[in-house]
């Protein structure tokens, strides 16, 4: 005999809990999200530009003759070899690099020779320090209106720099041109108080005014730096005189590439130094100045010869 009734009832299906799933998502995105923002920065340690490259670096150069096509060749090396936008700093007054250099207006200057630099160091109680070189640059004598020196009149008015050093160096060039007599020949600190004897009226100004002084006609000739000349226009054939760049006398007047004391070691400085001595930036170059003569030299050799040269400033004050 059969018998009827229902069967027994399973147990409900479990539930499954919602949080290891959201707990997975939310690491997920969290590994992704990290990863976004680490390869985005690059690490912790290293800054990137948005192409990926390490951000350059901004040095400041105190020059006086920024407007000379060489610099141009020199800034777009700097970017493309060194990473170094370079910003070059003009000043029409020679006495302004030095100081500013030492307030930190700038990193480097590249204005001045080694004697003008030992003169600043000295007077101005300072330790500038030369990290490469340039050239020489022959201090000429310009006129419009006489193409010998013999043949400036006697009594014209010569204009020469009058900052210390190129002010001593003008005379100089005007004893070798006849002009004048210097007090026992002369040397690299005479001022016009030295003068035994002159043919000229020898009228020191600041050394951005000789060339006007000639332009305008209130000088017959002048002592003009290079820059200023080239600034001025001033065709070389208007040279009557000049020193010689090639002698070795000459060689305090190499000019260089000048930073802080604490920075001489800096090796970004001295690849920047380095760097104007690049082939494509020394074809301009010889191109505008075809007299001077480019020198370089070490900067330990160049920091040994100013040493020796502020000791002679030394002397002679």
């Amino acid at each position: 005999m059969s018998s009827t009734g229902s069967s027994p009832a399973l147990p409900p299906k479990p539930k499954r809990s919602p949080v290891p799933i959201v707990a997975g998502i939310v690491v997920a995105v969290l590994v992704v999200v990290g990863a976004v923002i680490f390869f985005n920065r690059g690490g912790d340690d290293v800054t990137t530009t948005a192409a990926g490259g390490a951000e350059a670096q901004t040095v400041k150069i105190g020059v006086a003759d920024k407007a000379q096509d060489y610099w141009k060749p020199y800034v777009e090396l700097a970017k493309s070899q060194l990473n170094v936008d370079v910003e070059l700093v003009n000043f029409g007054d020679y006495s302004l690099p030095n100081p500013a250099l030492s307030q930190g207006e700038l990193d480097i200057n590249q204005f001045q020779h080694i004697q003008y630099l030992a003169n600043y160091n000295v007077t101005a109680d300072d330790d500038l320090q030369p990290i490469a070189s340039t050239a020489v640059y022959p201090l000429p004598l310009y006129s419009t209106t006489v193409d010998d020196a013999s043949a400036i009149p006697q009594g014209s008015v010569v204009a020469i720099p009058n900052d210390a050093i190129n002010e001593a160096r003008g005379l100089l060039v005007l004893q070798s041109a006849g002009l004048i007599t210097l007090a026992d020949g002369g040397n690299a600190y005479s001022t016009v108080s030295d003068v035994t004897s002159a043919k000229v009226k020898v009228t020191p100004i600041d050394a951005s005014q000789t060339a006007n002084a000639l332009l305008s006609g209130s000088a017959v000739a002048a002592i003009v730096n290079q820059n200023y000349a080239t600034d001025a226009k001033l065709p070389l054939d208007d040279a009557i005189a000049q020193d010689d760049p090639s002698d070795p006398t000459a060689a305090p007047y190499v000019n260089l590439f000048a930073v802080r004391a604490e920075d001489k070691g800096n090796e970004t400085y001295r690849k920047l130094g380095e760097l104007w001595h690049d082939p494509s930036v020394q074809e301009l170059f010889k191109k505008a100045n075809p007299t001077a003569v480019v020198v370089d030299e070490s900067a330990a050799k160049l920091q040994a010869d100013l040493a020796t040269v502020e000791q002679d400033a030394r002397d002679a004050a």
